[in-house]
Formats: C-alpha cells, structure tokens, sequence
C-alpha cells in the first residue's frame, strides 16, 4: 500500500473515523492494482527527483501557500521548476516552492476569503473537502485550525500534484484519497465537509446530497459551493449541451431552489452566506495550465452570458447542518 495511505490509516486509529479501516483499505488497493492512468509509473520515478529539505515548514503569504523558502540553490531551483512543469495544468492554487511561483489558473485564495467568515470556527475538527483538487484548499483548513484534513478527488494528476506539494510541506495531518465520493463508505465522523465546485457535474444531485450528509457527524457542518442562477425555489438550468464549454454540467439551480433542495434532503438551518459572479481577475489562463479559461468561455459581445448564451458563471456558498 501507498506510504501516504497507510499513514492516513495511522491517523485515524481511535477516532470516530476509525470505521473507514474496515472497508477503506481494499478500496485503495484496488486503486494501485487498476490505476491505469499512462504516466503514473513515471510520475512516481519523477516525485523521487525532488530535493527534499530537513526544514519542511510552510506559510501562507497573500494567498499563496509557501513552502521552502532560500532553502534550495539556484541548480536545485532550476530543476524543481523543470519538474513542477510536467505536472500542468495545475487548476487550483497558488504555491510557491522556494523561487517557483506556481501561479495557478484559479486564484483560490478569493473562495477561500469570501467563505472563511460564515463558517463553523475549524478549530479541532475533522474536516472532508469532497473534489478537492490539489488540495490547496486543505491547506487552508489546517491553518485555520483543523485537526485532520482529508480530501478525495479520484482525477490522478491532483493526487500527484498534492503528493509534490506534501513532499516540499511536510508530513501534517493532511490527506488525499484518490477516490470519489461514492467509493466513501458513510463514516458519519466529520465534523466538517466541504464540497466546492462539484454539485452541477452530478448527474443524481439526491444522491450527491446523501453521500455528503453520510459523512457528517451528528450537528455536523456541510459547506457546499456551487453555480447557480437568477430565478425562484422552481428554478433549474440543464444545459442543452455545455455550459461555459464544459460538457458535464447537468444541473444548475437557483439560490433559493438549492436552499430547497437542501432541505429536502433532510438538511436543517439552511443558509446561503455568500454569491459572486466568477470573475477574470479569479480565473485564467496562466503558464501553468495549457489550454483556455473563462474569458474563453464568455460570450464574446456579452460578458454576462456565456458562450453558449446561458447566465455567466456565479458562484453561492451554502451552510447546512446534518
């Protein structure tokens, strides 16, 4: 097994999250024995070329989760960003590892700041981010007090950025489990989840809720962030095709019809605490992803609408408790 999944598994001995060894383990084992992504033996070899320091400490600095700073020489700098590179696109972020500055298409940082002041104090708790990307936003957490951080996200590539971030970070109660929410056996053990970013690509958005509501401790605290849209508790777009050119958007609702839904699936104290149109300033195209970004993906003559002529991109933060 994995060194970081059997250090996971150490973590959460004697914790109302100690459940998850029953099952948890095959799960992850049957990841390493299937994973078929192309470059995952290479990218191994490539995690084992990066210089490692005795002084892992990290920070964060205007957003920006910092690590390793003036320890490295100008050789060992070189080299890190050669590396750095072969992992693009890198989404969510930014990190800087000594003088790399790895300048993310998000600035994730501006999600974090518009959230951080509505919710639950993380102070001691268990907390799950469901799509968590890279993990910046884990990082996050853990500065803000949490006492284990767990993120799944099934995509390879984040959980080899994660794993480069980690190397450079240091061994902290943070964790990755490539996997999806449905391959979570209900732990009913955290104290907090969060999902950002990932209710409009579920095709069964019930469902969804329910895995997310099998993961909380009782009173536990569901942070969801997603898209939606103007209109009233009936009001729901399905995009004919794609939205923003993504083509696995199936269900963007209104504030209030997500406040609904929310509730109907046995959710109490519902509240939207926060909603902001995605702005350019949030998310482009850098150096460190190859491809478009959202200016690409508004309608050219109106930016309030995308390039499909649907309602651009707002985004709402929603508080629940289980």
């Amino acid at each position: 097994m994995h060194p970081h999944f059997s250090h996971f598994f150490r973590t959460i001995l004697d914790t109302p999250l100690e459940g998850l060894i029953e099952s948890l383990p095959a799960s992850l084992s049957d990841w390493e024995t299937s994973n078929k992504h192309g470059h995952w033996p290479r990218w191994q070899k490539l995690l084992k070329e990066y210089p490692l320091s005795d002084n892992q400490e990290w920070h964060t600095t205007d957003g920006t989760v910092v690590m390793c700073e003036g320890l490295f020489t100008d050789d060992e700098n070189k080299r890190i960003n050669g590396l750095l590179r072969q992992f693009k696109p890198w989404r969510k972020g930014p990190y800087q590892i000594d003088t790399t500055f790895i300048d993310t298409e998000w600035r994730s940082h501006y999600k974090w700041d518009r959230l951080l002041p509505h919710i639950t104090p993380l102070d001691d708790r268990r907390v799950l981010d469901v799509g968590c990307g890279s993990g910046y936003h884990m990082w996050r957490m853990l500065e803000a007090g949490a006492k284990n951080v767990v993120g799944i996200d099934p995509t390879v590539l984040f959980f080899m950025q994660f794993l480069i971030v980690k190397h450079f970070a240091g061994n902290h109660p943070v964790h990755f489990l490539p996997l999806g929410i449905e391959a979570m056996p209900a732990s009913h053990g955290f104290d907090t989840v969060f999902s950002m970013g990932v209710f409009y690509h579920r095709k069964d958005p019930f469902a969804f809720l329910q895995q997310l509501k099998n993961q909380l401790a009782p009173e536990g605290e569901l942070v969801l962030e997603t898209l939606i849209i103007p209109g009233d508790d009936q009001t729901v777009l399905m995009p004919k095709d794609r939205y923003a050119q993504m083509s696995n958007v199936w269900f963007i609702p209104s504030a209030d019809a997500m406040i609904l839904w929310l509730e109907r699936a046995g959710f109490k104290q519902v509240k939207v605490v926060d909603s902001a149109m995605t702005s350019v300033a949030e998310q482009r195209k850098t150096d460190w992803i190859d491809g478009h970004s959202l200016a690409d993906f508004l309608h050219p003559d109106d930016p309030s609408l995308t390039i499909e002529g649907y309602p651009a991109p707002t985004r709402a933060v929603f508080i629940a408790n289980k």
